[in-house]
């Protein structure tokens, strides 16, 4: 099978050093191009050493440069780790070159840019107008393993924390195990802020620290609730409490509820496993999981408890693997018609 030349835009974050980690690893995509306008001409390398040689001497392009690359035509692959309100506006430039030169073009969008069907929702969390509301419908958001198959040439992959809360709350209303009202405590890892230093990512702030951040007003609660509907035909009423975690990576998100009946934990854990059973990458388990067991891998571990007509559904992920890059691939292997686990099974780091 020949590879997939691939671009990456928005070349230079955290999302983007993660999916070329992935990519040079993966046996069916092949980097072909990077774009960052103020890093364009340096080597790729010095900006992520961790890739070693894995790139060669490929340097990060301009936009002028990624565009010019799919006047080869054929089938092409392209990530955008643009930040939210940029990402939109780029993509359209992409899918309209690629519509002009007859080259095939599926993308993955990772910022919140095409999260949401209706630009006006799009607008009341992120306080802006859409970039290119006429792709909205080219796009599907959902996390991989709760749509089973989608007639879309493009897909905007939920967030960090919108994963981790979809993981949980997806089988909990499709299921009917649970009342509509969820409650939500999740923690992030630092690295879920971006490269760009701010008050609430500095070390000396952070490092042995725990804080609350945007409690009941986090914009991925909206975009969970939205995606939530979609897939399940119930909207639930999502109360959810953000913290900043003292680490670098990883997510534990704890979703408590009303169950609908009198099950035990056994009884919700055997639903969950049912409901999971042909999933690659999330594993319900016995116990309570831990973010070291999934850091730097794909995969996702999901623990349950309860008591007294309530029950509470653990669910860990690497932010940036899982909740974005690694989410993202998966989704790519999929439209591509790949095996959905391509370039995604090594183990996580473990005593990171």
């Amino acid at each position: 099978m020949s590879n997939i030349p691939t671009i990456v835009i928005g070349g230079t974050g955290y999302v983007a050093g993660e999916l070329l980690r992935l990519l040079v690893g993966h046996p069916h995509l092949e980097v072909a191009g990077v774009m960052s306008e103020s890093q364009a001409g340096s080597a790729i390398r010095d900006t992520f050493p961790q890739l070693q040689n894995t790139l060669g001497k490929l340097a990060f392009g301009t936009k002028q440069d990624m565009l010019a690359l799919l006047k080869s035509g054929g089938q092409w692959a392209l990530f955008s780790a643009a930040p939210h309100g940029a990402s939109a506006a780029l993509i359209a430039e992409f899918i309209e070159q690629a519509d002009a030169t007859g080259c095939k073009l599926t993308v993955v969008d990772v910022s919140a840019d095409f999260r949401y069907a209706d630009a006006h929702d799009y607008a009341a969390v992120y306080g802006q107008p859409h970039g290119a509301p006429q792709l909205l419908e080219q796009f599907a958001s959902a996390v991989p393993e709760h749509l089973a198959a989608t007639d879309k040439p493009h897909i905007g992959h939920p967030g960090c924390f919108a994963t981790a809360l979809l993981i949980a709350a997806v089988p909990l209303m499709k299921l009917g195990l649970t009342e509509d009202n969820l409650y939500a405590f999740g923690i992030t890892g630092s690295t879920g802020s971006g490269r760009t230093p701010a008050a609430g990512t500095h070390h000396p702030e952070r490092q042995s620290n725990l804080f609350a951040y945007k409690p009941l007003n986090h914009r991925h609660a909206p975009e969970v609730s939205g995606i939530c509907t979609a897939i399940t035909g119930r909207q639930p009423a999502l109360h959810f409490v953000p913290h900043s975690g003292p680490f670098a990576r990883g997510i534990h998100m704890t979703v408590q509820a009303q169950l609908a009946a009198n099950q035990s934990a056994d009884d919700v854990r055997n639903a969950l496993q049912g409901f999971y059973s042909d999933c690659a990458f999330i594993s319900v388990r016995e116990g309570t999981p831990k973010i070291k067991n999934i850091v730097g891998s794909n995969y996702c571990h999901i623990g349950v408890a309860a008591e007294a007509g309530t029950v509470a559904v653990f669910v860990v992920i690497d932010n940036l693997v899982k909740g974005a890059a690694g989410g993202a691939v998966q989704w790519m292997n999929r439209q591509l018609g790949f095996d959905e686990t391509a370039g995604l099974t090594a183990p996580a780091l473990a005593w990171t």
